[in-house]
């Protein structure tokens, strides 16, 4: 087989990934575009291994702690997710500006910083 076939797949798929990250808004698909991506290089590891021959197999070392990690980054990714649809009942990424549950917190609404005497008013507001 020709290096080539195996490392087109590769870009195409980096490709589609990089598009993904870039155009989509919701986390879901925007974490399901960064697996591909690192299943473009997990393609391309054991390709340049195989080609290589090398006799220790490190590409297939490589690609078998890369599945490792990206398991590991999809299970804390769906939860943070989770949770964010839990708290916002929304996961568009663009909308998620602040950590806060609050939409109008001490930086003010929306985020925004708040204006120099508004933040004392909260402050002496507080019980």
């Amino acid at each position: 087989m020709h290096l080539a076939y195996p490392t087109v797949v590769a870009a195409l798929l980096f490709s589609v990934g990089v598009y993904g990250v870039l155009a989509r808004r919701n986390a879901i698909l925007v974490l399901m575009s960064v697996e591909l991506m690192l299943n473009a290089v997990n393609l391309n590891l054991v390709t340049f291994d195989m080609w290589l021959r090398d006799p220790l197999h490190g590409g297939q070392v490589l690609t078998l702690f890369t599945i490792v990690i990206a398991a590991a980054e999809i299970g804390l990714g769906l939860a943070i997710v989770l949770l964010v649809f839990r708290n916002r009942r929304n996961v568009d990424v663009d909308r998620l500006r602040a950590l806060s549950e609050r939409e109008d917190g001490p930086d003010g609404p929306e985020g925004r910083p708040a204006e120099p005497g508004r933040a004392a008013a909260v402050e002496e507001a507080a019980p």
